[in-house]
């Protein structure tokens, strides 16, 4: 397959331009009912703004993102109809259909962010070092347990252990470089599987089976040498991981076993609820609520830290006002299916939410969704916002809240995406998937 490299750009600039400015004016897409500037409705010019400000004032992203939903939900009551409706009423159809992912969200963060100190507060991290390599081998054998953790986790208690363990074998000092690293590494570990991400169990509700999305971690594999390699070699250098174990460090044993208990705990519920009971898996949070039943039963034996719960809310509803703003966007229809559409997905999940881009991927079809899970799984580690396991990261790491750092420090991950897609595009090919009830023609 020959193109040029103009060939190959003007795919991935008509799908940034088209879905983020104009997606009513593709082929069969309705045109849009609210205000206009130019071909562009106001509100992608808002989100826009929203965007910008988060990148340019992380030490009030917070106020910015907040801002910018309260914004944007006014504008669409007042002038732009919701997809649900016009008003106050399509505002409130709109939230009684999103309530579910964001409620998710939110006891996910804040459930994974007392998890994650249970576990560093186990003495775990303390006793890796006796383990693992004491040069950059070590460094990259991390990432790869976060990988590895995250095709059977959700990729935000992958990232938040991650975190626990890089604290503490690094005495703090983590590259912000390394930072990303793991998100990437907890990214791409779900990638390929149908419970280590909230999209690709999205593919495993509307009927697309394990297999299909399995081969995303020829990519992602390929995306983890890439990028684990130099940010190994980055964090080695800024600070060597530790040679031995912290002197007195003993395994809190009762305490491994409420993270083993919390893990278990939502991994089964996630497999039942989308084995056998489809039709109910996306009318109530079963996946935050499991998490947080956990906690509270393992209180008798150990209790959390308490005082986590302010930083990682703030964390939290951060997200939430970005997944809510892009919730509003009147976006249709993506581009026509194809390996240059996809690719382009994986640029658009670092500032777009993932979670509407996979839902009108299933909706439209034509797809192959092992390349629509690595693209919209992993494309989101290339900013710190472009995923939910960067914020939650970034709640633990609040130097990690600079897109300009982010992106001068962590330049091999997208690198690592472009190269990661390439190698499965040569060897599997690029082959639609299964077709989907509701699924365009």
């Amino acid at each position: 397959m020959n193109n040029t490299p103009r060939q190959i750009a003007r795919p991935l600039t008509a799908l940034l331009a088209g879905l983020t400015f104009s997606p009513w004016a593709a082929a069969g897409g309705a045109p849009h009912a609210g205000p206009m500037l130019g071909p562009v409705p106001l509100e992608f010019v808002f989100f826009g703004t929203v965007l910008a400000g988060v990148a340019m004032v992380h030490q009030h992203a917070l106020k910015v993102a907040m801002g910018g939903a309260l914004s944007i939900a006014l504008y669409k009551v007042l002038f732009s109809p919701f997809a649900a409706g016009a008003g106050a009423l399509g505002l409130a159809a709109h939230l009684g259909h999103e309530w579910v992912v964001l409620t998710n969200l939110l006891l996910l963060l804040l459930g994974f962010a007392l998890l994650a100190k249970h576990f560093e507060d186990s003495e775990v991290p303390a006793v890796l070092p006796a383990v693992l390599p004491d040069d950059w081998k070590g460094c990259f054998v991390l990432l790869v347990m976060v990988f590895v953790l995250s095709a059977f986790l959700d990729n935000i208690a992958a990232a938040m252990i991650g975190g626990a363990i890089a604290h503490t074998v690094f005495k703090g000092r983590v590259h912000i470089g390394y930072l990303a690293a793991i998100v990437a590494a907890s990214n791409a570990g779900g990638a390929g599987s149908v419970v280590g991400d909230t999209t690709t169990t999205m593919m495993w509700i509307a009927g697309v089976s394990p297999r299909e999305v399995l081969e995303a971690y020829i990519a992602a594999g390929t995306a983890l040498l890439v990028f684990g390699i130099p940010a190994a070699l980055k964090q080695q250098a800024y600070a060597p991981i530790q040679s031995e174990a912290t002197p007195g460090a003993h395994i809190d044993w009762a305490r491994v076993g409420v993270v083993v208990f919390i893990l278990v705990s939502a991994v089964v519920v996630n497999v039942v609820v989308n084995t056998r009971y489809t039709e109910h898996a996306d009318v109530f949070p079963f996946l935050g609520a499991a998490v947080w039943v956990a906690l509270l039963l393992a209180l008798p034996l150990r209790k959390p830290d308490w005082s986590q719960l302010p930083g990682a809310f703030k964390g939290a509803v951060f997200l939430l006002a970005l997944v809510l703003c892009a919730s509003m966007m009147p976006v249709e229809q993506l581009p026509a299916a194809s390996w240059m559409s996809t690719l382009a997905l994986g640029f658009l999940s670092a500032v777009f939410d993932n979670i509407p881009l996979t839902e009108l991927a299933l909706k439209q079809g034509g797809y192959d969704w092992g390349f629509v899970a690595y693209a919209v799984g992993f494309g989101g580690s290339m900013i710190w916002f472009g995923s939910s396991a960067g914020v939650a990261l970034a709640s633990m790491f609040p130097q990690a809240r600079s897109v300009s750092l982010w992106l001068r420090h962590g330049w091999f991950i997208p690198v690592a995406y472009v190269v990661g897609f390439f190698v499965l595009l040569a060897v599997n090919g690029f082959h639609p998937g299964t077709v989907l009830k509701g699924s365009a023609p």
